[in-house]
């Protein structure tokens, strides 16, 4: 009976009943064992439900589809609903009831757009990430976090607003609302392929995703990092995939962030390029569009996730015990926080793909199909961009945080729910990459691929070997960039300098140009005007000509010559 009714239930509305619930509660072990068990039984709901269409709701003449559950929503949805829990257990020690309301509407309304299968229900949700998240980013309290938070609130909801708009024309066009695969060749599906693009932080409109996530608070920072990008990866997935110009606009994502990440002291900054460089691996994988490519792109997101999230747990335990993530500020932490320490290098392997960990297994997938569609030059730049992951993530997060240099400082071990968060992340990286069959078993397709071939395991360490060598010689000798306190300029530097500049100049011409015109004008007007005076003013030679008496008659002339012409017309 109780499973009857929990399975009429939309999986988001879990959340968001559970987020009005804990208003309710106290601080404490109640709200956070609902915070905690929300996602559990979320999960225990999507894994029993089985395949098909639930929770149709009629809206204005349209039927909203709120759970259209397959292969491929499912296993976005239970990374999604694990990700909570982790967040939350994280986050155990939070009293702020903002942050926690936001991560549970959050959570929610990523898992209602994984669930959706119509458009407009995906709007709604879409929409509902946006607002929910912001608050993770304003609960930073300062000024930064403040402006950082309204940039990326408006972007995120004009995403939105181009996502509906796309909507609208596409039902125009099909007089269809539901969420399934298009083809790039209307105004309509570019709409919504930009809306996705937004929030997938395709290049050029990825600025928000560094400027946010490491503006948000420790705790909401790790919960940002799992919904928002991968909500929009599903997306292109449902939408498009097999769309070639994904598989260009993948690689590039793949590769510039390298280079940011390289130079960035604040390692939060570094985990957020990395965190796009990733994506670049999952759209690739959309963009080739085959069963094996789709599989590498869910695996991928689901253990991206979760290292993901574990290397920003592992910073965060930093920031939170020491007040900074500066890389030039830290160093030498392993001997206070060593647990911390190996659970950020279970973090930093599983990113760098060594074997026996989550991203050996699941990357390996999306390079294996790009090399069976013979993208031979896709391939060699995403093994190039492998090797930067291993440089800025898997080398330069840890080296920095713990190993670098003796900065002095000697904080506490994180405390104990950080620990278990982390330690259970770290866990599932390794078990993932030790039993793949694991998470195969959940992807979209089928999985016919063994990951621990011989050629696979040397390529792999060959690459991983030459790339830590790399690093050391040219860290031995100086050539390193200095870990230094700067501000690094990416393209935003366009849209928030160089064009404000452009139009603030443009603006000054224009008022000069008014401003000169207007004297000129003025001049010439008061200068003709003081000739008539002069001419015809009442002091003129002329006026002075003229008797008054003669005026007099003139001007009696003229009215009766009026009256004449009244009368006889």
């Amino acid at each position: 009976m109780m499973l009857d009714l929990l399975h009429q239930i939309p999986t988001a509305f879990l959340f968001f009943l559970a987020a009005g619930v804990i208003l309710f509660l106290p601080h404490g072990l109640m709200r956070n064992t609902v915070m905690l068990g929300i996602p559990i039984i979320a999960a225990f709901q999507v894994w029993t439900l089985g395949m098909g269409e639930f929770v149709l709701i009629p809206f204005f003449g349209f039927d909203l589809e709120f759970m259209r559950l397959d292969r491929l929503s499912r296993i976005f949805v239970l990374i999604f609903c694990l990700a909570a829990f982790l967040g939350n257990l994280f986050a155990w020690h939070l009293r702020d009831t903002i942050q926690q309301v936001a991560a549970l509407a959050y959570a929610g309304s990523a898992i209602g757009a994984a669930l959706s299968g119509d458009m407009i229900s995906l709007f709604f949700y879409w929409e509902g990430t946006a607002i929910a998240s912001v608050f993770l980013i304003w609960a930073r309290g300062t000024e930064g976090s403040y402006w950082t938070g309204m940039r990326y609130l408006i972007i995120q909801i004009t995403s939105g607003v181009i996502l509906i708009a796309g909507v609208a024309l596409f039902y125009a066009d099909t007089g269809s609302i539901a969420f399934e695969k298009m083809e790039l060749g209307s105004l309509a599906t570019w709409l919504i392929f930009l809306s996705f693009g937004m929030k997938c932080a395709f290049p050029l409109l990825h600025n928000w995703l560094q400027d946010s996530y490491p503006a948000a608070t420790i705790t909401g920072t790790v919960i940002l990092s799992a919904f928002t990008t991968k909500l929009a990866v599903y997306a292109l997935a449902r939408g498009f995939a097999g769309t070639e110009i994904l598989i260009y606009i993948g690689t590039i994502m793949a590769l510039f962030p390298i280079f940011f990440a390289e130079i960035e002291n604040d390692l939060r900054r570094v985990l957020a390029y990395s965190l796009n460089n990733q994506l670049g691996f999952m759209v690739v994988g959309v963009g080739i569009g085959t069963e094996l490519a789709l599989n590498g792109t869910a695996s991928h997101a689901f253990a991206h996730i979760l290292y993901k999230a574990l290397l920003f747990m592992s910073v965060g335990a930093v920031m939170y015990r020491t007040g900074t993530s500066k890389a030039s500020e830290l160093g030498g932490l392993y001997r206070t926080m060593p647990k911390t320490a190996i659970f950020c290098l279970v973090g930093a392997a599983s990113i760098s793909a060594f074997p026996l960990f989550s991203g050996f297994i699941t990357k390996s997938l999306t390079l294996s199909a790009v090399a069976h569609e013979h993208y031979t030059y896709i391939w060699l730049a995403l093994v190039f961009a492998s090797a930067g992951v291993l440089s800025h993530s898997g080398i330069k997060i840890p080296f920095f945080t713990f190993f670098a240099h003796d900065s002095g400082k000697r904080p506490a071990e994180a405390p104990l729910h950080m620990l278990l968060a982390m330690g259970i992340t770290a866990f599932l990286c390794i078990f993932i990459g030790v039993f793949p069959n694991f998470l195969y078993s959940i992807l979209p397709f089928d999985v016919d691929y063994d990951p621990y071939t011989m050629e696979h395991i040397a390529g792999q360490l060959q690459l991983l070997f030459f790339a830590l060598l790399a690093f050391a010689i040219i860290y031995r000798r100086g050539l390193h960039p200095p870990e230094l306190r700067a501000v690094n300029l990416d393209t935003d530097v366009i849209y928030r300098k160089f064009m404000p500049s452009v139009l603030s100049y443009i603006a000054f011409v224009i008022f000069s140009l008014f401003k000169g015109t207007s004297s000129l004008l003025k001049f010439s007007v008061i200068k003709f005007t003081s000739k008539l005076h002069h001419s015809h003013g009442p002091d003129s030679p002329r006026a002075a000509s003229w008797p008054a008496g003669a005026m007099v008659i003139s001007i009696a002339a003229l009215l009766g010559l009026a009256l004449f012409v009244i009368f006889f017309s």
